[in-house]
């Protein structure tokens, strides 16, 4: 049985073995909780995923197939479904990224050993088409998720797209749904949500934004009883999202932004491991620049928008470092920094709830800000990982107003907030808190003066990079603390580079 701790003895316990923080004294914050909601309710598709066939994202990662000594079930490995299915899996976005832009469905379906065998253009190697739509939807089904296709707008006429869908969803006796129904499948899925290309400024085609809006238009008049999801900015394009909102809003049920954090530039992104603290500030400042530009792209859908029908969907997300040498595509190691980085963006989707109904972290397993690394039968939970599952309380809670008075810290040329926060009121009336201490070497006291003792679990480490091999797979987890309140109320203590969930007790 795991001891729980004091919220202060674990501070001061971390504190000791954060060279060369120990002797710092605590940045003091002082958070003030509002009572009325600060936008809708967050929904549990903010807390989504990504799968895109590259590298060993789905391949060795997720799928390991039927006949493999790893245990599994029709092909998908038993441990990263049940790690998953643990932390909760809301929606999946699936084939890509920007290898949807250059999928045909029919490729995926039939009898797996008569699939064609396709270069994979974007990401290297090949394709061999053994995971399909029968495949994805029976991992949908395992994890209780829903299902978001990526739909090719790129190189796939409109009638393929709509007849995707009809294969999936029809039911009587379509020859559609009779092709399906050979193939194993005999009720239809349901498909929630269908994106109407990727990226379509860039892989997806290199679309102007007048002509991309005129396809979306074209292709979202075939699609019906879904959500049907424009793809929209990844490059700061403030007059493309202009563009695509006056001439195809009515058309459309949400629009994509892409952001992704990386502490270099796109020619030498940074390592994910081995970084100093110039890297580590460079790194959560870029994260937490994804809310301007949601703001951003906020008030120009509001101009066209201003009942905000049209959901906002982040659907690709995350860190992006240098792939090591020899490592398979866009593969890179997971740690505390990158928890963090979890933790400020889901900070800010709290803040965005009027716009913000879906957000997808790129991607599940294997590649870039990954939840889960695999290697043969070996699998590791990473920090990502902790840091979704520490989130959990907050699907469905209504954001909370909140007035934080925070110090700022320095390193180098770039300044941050000590802490940042977000609070919500779940629907069962409990008050839950995420506090974030970005200082890596300073610890932090958030003074609340609530009259309620708090109960949660911390997620540090005493290195800031930190992460989890399967050597040591629990060298960066959370653990259980207790806080209760002083005389001035509910302090919470945070040790330097940290990460706080706590449920607080309810009202005396």
């Amino acid at each position: 049985m795991k001891q729980l701790l004091s919220l202060a003895a674990l501070s001061c316990a971390l504190v000791a073995t954060t060279a060369p923080a120990q002797a710092a004294p605590a940045a003091q914050a002082r958070l003030d909780l509002g009572q009325d909601a600060a936008g809708p309710a967050i929904e549990p598709a903010v807390y989504g995923h990504f799968v895109e066939h590259l590298g060993a994202g789905v391949y060795g990662g997720l799928w390991v197939g039927p006949e493999s000594a790893i245990p599994n079930t029709r092909g998908w490995r038993n441990d990263v479904v049940q790690a998953l299915r643990q932390v909760g899996i809301p929606v999946m976005r699936w084939p890509g990224g920007c290898f949807a832009d250059d999928y045909d469905w029919r490729d995926g379906i039939g009898d797996p050993a008569k699939r064609p065998v396709r270069v994979n253009r974007w990401w290297g190697g090949t394709e061999s088409n053994r995971v399909g739509t029968h495949e994805f939807m029976d991992l949908v089904e395992q994890l209780g998720s829903e299902a978001y296709l990526a739909g090719n707008m790129g190189s796939m006429p409109p009638r393929a797209l709509s007849q995707w869908l009809e294969y999936m969803t029809a039911d009587g006796a379509s020859t559609l749904a009779e092709e399906r129904r050979r193939n194993g499948r005999e009720q239809p899925w349901k498909v929630k949500y269908v994106g109407v290309g990727n990226e379509s400024w860039g892989c997806g085609g290199n679309m102007r934004g007048e002509y991309q809006s005129d396809l979306h238009n074209r292709y979202a008049t075939f699609l019906n009883q879904v959500v049907r999801v424009a793809s929209g900015d990844g490059e700061g394009n403030d007059q493309l999202v202009d563009v695509l909102m006056a001439r195809s809003g009515k058309h459309m049920d949400a629009l994509t932004l892409h952001y992704y954090t990386i502490p270099g530039d796109w020619s030498a992104k940074g390592a994910a491991t081995g970084f100093d603290a110039t890297a580590w500030a460079r790194t959560l400042k870029s994260a937490m620049g994804i809310e301007g530009r949601i703001a951003a792209v906020s008030r120009i859908m509001d101009k066209h928008d201003p009942q905000r029908r049209i959901g906002l969907y982040v659907d690709e997300w995350g860190s992006w470092y240098d792939t090591p040498p020899g490592a398979p595509a866009l593969h890179q190691q997971n740690s505390l920094r990158d928890a963090l980085i979890a933790a400020l963006s889901f900070n800010v989707f709290h803040r965005h709830t009027d716009r913000v109904r879906m957000t997808n972290i790129a991607q599940m397993v294997n590649v870039l800000q990954a939840m889960v690394l695999t290697d043969g039968p070996s699998m590791v939970l990473t920090p990502t990982y902790h840091a979704f599952d520490l989130y959990r309380p907050f699907r469905g809670a209504a954001p909370l107003r909140v007035a934080l008075k925070t110090p700022h810290f320095r390193i180098g040329d770039v300044e941050l907030p000590s802490v940042d926060v977000s609070a919500a009121r779940t629907p069962d009336g409990q008050l839950v808190l995420a506090l974030v201490n970005l200082d890596p070497k300073q610890p932090a006291q958030v003074a609340t003066g609530l009259k309620r003792a708090a109960r949660g679990r911390l997620l540090t480490a005493s290195a800031i990079d930190a992460h989890n091999t399967f050597a040591q797979p629990r060298a960066v987890v959370p653990v259980p603390v207790d806080a209760k309140p002083g005389k001035d109320g509910l302090t919470l203590q945070l040790p330097p580079a940290s990460l706080l969930v706590v449920t607080l007790a309810p009202a005396p």
